[in-house]
C-alpha cells in the first residue's frame, strides 16, 4: 500500500496509508485530516485545495481546465497547488506529500 504525508495548518507532518485508486482527498478522509471536500470530489468546488510538494508537482498529471477554474476561486492559491479530489494515488505518487492551505481569517 502507497503511503502519503498530510502537512497540517499548523505544520504538522501526519504520514498514512493512501490505498491506490483513492483521491488525496478520499484519503484526507479516511484519515480524518481537515480537508471539506463540500461537492463530494465532483469538482464543483475548491475546498479541498492542497499544496503539492514542489517535487512531486511534476509528477502529477496536468490539471483540466475545470480544475484550473475552479483553483481560480480558491483561498491561499500557490503555484502547485491542486484539488485533492483530482489527485488519484497511483504507485508512482507512493511518498506524495501535500499542504493544508492556510485557513481564510474571518472579517
Amino acid at each position: 500500500m502507497a503511503k502519503m504525508t498530510f502537512v497540517e495548518r499548523d505544520g504538522t507532518s501526519r504520514e498514512v496509508e493512501a490505498p491506490l485508486g483513492l483521491s488525496v482527498l478520499e484519503v484526507a478522509h479516511k484519515h480524518g485530516v481537515d480537508i471539506e471536500g463540500a461537492c463530494e470530489g465532483s469538482l464543483a468546488c475548491s475546498t479541498c485545495h492542497v499544496i503539492v510538494a514542489a517535487d512531486w508537482f511534476e509528477r502529477l498529471e496536468a490539471p483540466s481546465e475545470d480544475e484550473e477554474d475552479m483553483l481560480d476561486v480558491a483561498f491561499g492559491v500557490q503555484k502547485t497547488s491542486r484539488l485533492g479530489c483530482q489527485i488519484v494515488m497511483s504507485e508512482t505518487l507512493d511518498g506524495l506529500v501535500v499542504s493544508l492551505p492556510p485557513s481564510k481569517k474571518a472579517g
